[in-house]
Parts: C-alpha cells; sequence; structure tokens
C-alpha cells in the first residue's frame, strides 16, 4: 500500500520537475536573445544566398519496355545443321546472364556511360557531348587555367585517340554523372518497366545525355543477347555463299562436258563420258548440300528474329523539360532552423546557459 501511494506522489514530482526545467532553459535562452536573433539574421541571409547562387537543373525522364521473346528449340534444323559441324540446337534456350532486370545494371555502367558521352552531338559536328557537359558545367575553363591541364580539351569521338590526361577528365564527368545525376528505377517489379531520369545544369544536355544512354545500353543489350545466335547466323551465310560459287562453277563444267560430248571422237568417247557423269554427279552432290544449308541458315535468321529483344521508348524526354528550383520559403527556414540550432548547442556547450534546479 506505502509503495502504491509513493509511485503516484513521483509521478507528479517527476512532471512538474520536467516542466521547470524546460522553464528554465527557456528563460536561460531568452537572457541570450541578442545573439538568437543575430543568428537567425544571418541565417537568413545564407539561405537567401543559396537560392541565388545555386543553379537551377533541368530533368530528363525516359520510359522503355524491354520485351525478351522466346521461341522453342531448333528442332530438324538443329538436327541438319549438325551433319555439316553447325550447332543451332539450343539457341532458343535464351540467356540467363542478361535477362530484362540486367538492363538496371547496364545503364549504370561506366563503360557505356563513357561510350555515350563520346558521342557526337549531331551527325555533321566534332562536338562530343563530354565537351557539351565541360562547357555547362565550367569544366573547360578550369582545365585551361590550370596547371595540370593547360589547353582546351576536347574529347574525341574515338576513345583510341584520347590521351590519358583527357580519359582521367573524362572519369570525373562520368563519376559526377554516377553519383548525382543519373537516376534508374523499376516502377512495378511485375513489369518489364524501366525509367531512366538524367539531372543537369543544362536542358539540351539533359536530354541528350538521356537518349544517347539508352541507345548505347540497347545496342550492347541486343548484340550481346544475339551475339551466339548471330555467330551461327554468320557462318552459316558464309558457308552457303561459298557453296553457291562452287555450285557455279561445277555447273559450268557439267555443261562443257555435256557439250564435248557431242563432238567427241569415238576412240575417247569412253573416258569423257566418265568425266561428263562424275561432273554431273558432284553438281547434284553441291546443290543437295547447298538446298540443306539454305534451309538451314533460313532456320536459324528466323531464330535469330525470335530472340532478338525489343526495347520500346514509351515515354521519351521532351522541351522544355521539368525545371528544378528550389524554394526560397524553404532554404530560409533550413538556414534559420540550423544556425539557430548550432548557437543554443555552443550556449550549452560553453555553459551560456544555466538549468534552474527545483527544491526538492
Amino acid at each position: 500500500m506505502n509503495q502504491t501511494i509513493n509511485n503516484k506522489e513521483e509521478a507528479p514530482f517527476l512532471l512538474a520537475s520536467l516542466l521547470q526545467n524546460i522553464a528554465s532553459y527557456y528563460k536561460s535562452l531568452l537572457g541570450h536573445w541578442k545573439i538568437l536573433v543575430l543568428m537567425g539574421l544571418i541565417g537568413l541571409v545564407l539561405g537567401s544566398a543559396y537560392v541565388l547562387i545555386k543553379n537551377d537543373t533541368y530533368t530528363a525522364s525516359t520510359t522503355f519496355v524491354v520485351e525478351d521473346n522466346k521461341s522453342a528449340s531448333g528442332g530438324i534444323a538443329s538436327a541438319l545443321a549438325g551433319q555439316f559441324g553447325f550447332d543451332i540446337g539450343g539457341l532458343s534456350s535464351g540467356s540467363g546472364v542478361l535477362q530484362g532486370d540486367n538492363v538496371l545494371g547496364l545503364l549504370k555502367s561506366k563503360t557505356l556511360i563513357k561510350k555515350a558521352l563520346l558521342t557526337t552531338v549531331d551527325s555533321v559536328g566534332s562536338v562530343s557531348v563530354a565537351d557539351l557537359y565541360a562547357n555547362a558545367y565550367g569544366y573547360s575553363q578550369k582545365w585551361l587555367k590550370s596547371k595540370e591541364v593547360g589547353y582546351q580539351v576536347r574529347f574525341n569521338s574515338n576513345p583510341l585517340n584520347n590521351v590519358r590526361l583527357e580519359d582521367s577528365l573524362l572519369h570525373v564527368i562520368i563519376k559526377r554523372i554516377t553519383t548525382k545525376e543519373l537516376s534508374i528505377l523499376k516502377p512495378d517489379k511485375k513489369l518489364s518497366l524501366f525509367s531512366i531520369d538524367v539531372t543537369t545544369r543544362n536542358e539540351n544536355l539533359s536530354k541528350l545525355l538521356c537518349e544517347r544512354i539508352l541507345k548505347v545500353t540497347s545496342e550492347f543489350y541486343i548484340a550481346t543477347k544475339t551475339k551466339r545466335i548471330r555467330g551461327n547466323v554468320d557462318r552459316l551465310q558464309q558457308r552457303v555463299d561459298s557453296l553457291k560459287m562452287i555450285l557455279n562453277q561445277k555447273t559450268s563444267s557439267s555443261i562443257d562436258a555435256s557439250r564435248d560430248l557431242l563432238d567427241i571422237n569415238p576412240v575417247f568417247s569412253q573416258n569423257q563420258e566418265v568425266n561428263a557423269e562424275i561432273s554431273g554427279r558432284d553438281k547434284i552432290v553441291q546443290a543437295t548440300v547447298f538446298a540443306e544449308l539454305t534451309k538451314n541458315l533460313e532456320a536459324s535468321k528466323t531464330i535469330l528474329l525470335q530472340e532478338t529483344p525489343t526495347i520500346q521508348v514509351v515515354d521519351a524526354p521532351e522541351l522544355p523539360l521539368k525545371k528544378n528550383e528550389t524554394s526560397w520559403l524553404f532554404s530560409i527556414f533550413i538556414g534559420i532552423a540550423s544556425l539557430e540550432a548550432l548557437t543554443i548547442i555552443g550556449l550549452f556547450f560553453f555553459k551560456k546557459v544555466e538549468v534552474l534546479k527545483p527544491v526538492s
């Protein structure tokens, strides 16, 4: 019974003590109101200056769909091609490495972003996307005045022509893009729908960079997915072309042998007839092989079409782009709140604020 009464008495006492501490803090802080007002004004100025200094940015967004087609196995075509040393079996099994979700990783690849930056702005100009980026962020002037660089940097569209210094400068741009300006999202995990957001200081740069990254990634993705099948198609095409030339030669030889039989001396007719028979037989064999390889080639081309993934743009970036502006009120609020908080912490740290302890 006594313990219950003591607990009831302690609760009001603790609440009263807490309220007295808060009141003591508040009264002690009011004694330094001049410092608090001064720091608030400084925060207001800093917040306003941040809005004036900060550059506006533009966001380009692209939404696209990745469709991976899957076909049946090569079947009879695979068996026929196997007789001639060509493997088209299992071409439709698909790639376990490059599935649709792997596009997210490819879009963030530094190699592909570098390739996109080294593309030219237009088909006739020599200015690359990297040059446009360097001008938009003032890197060109900074590098020109730098002792380490000291010249006007121009990124060539051919990476083999870039010196080591220019390549390192290009990596500075790539690092900024991947860490601050490029965002890859998949809005719905159940759908093969992806979104790219690129935010830079230049409106045209944002649009161009967003389009080029998607274009380079799409080409790499499709080429990698179809590399094995396309290799089989190319080998079959070479074989068919070679046999076609041989078949044309055999046809000419067979016609010549048949013509010679009409005017041949009876003494030598037996040997000539044998040559004509061999020539005709070779022509039939070559024609049969040519026909079968042509069937296999057409089957491989069909599989290639079926296995080629489709990347379809749903929403492309259009000018004018979304402009990202910093709110005056938000910036001023953050400036004032930050400095006021630091001031209060400093007052407590240097014991300029004293707390009146409640009398027990």
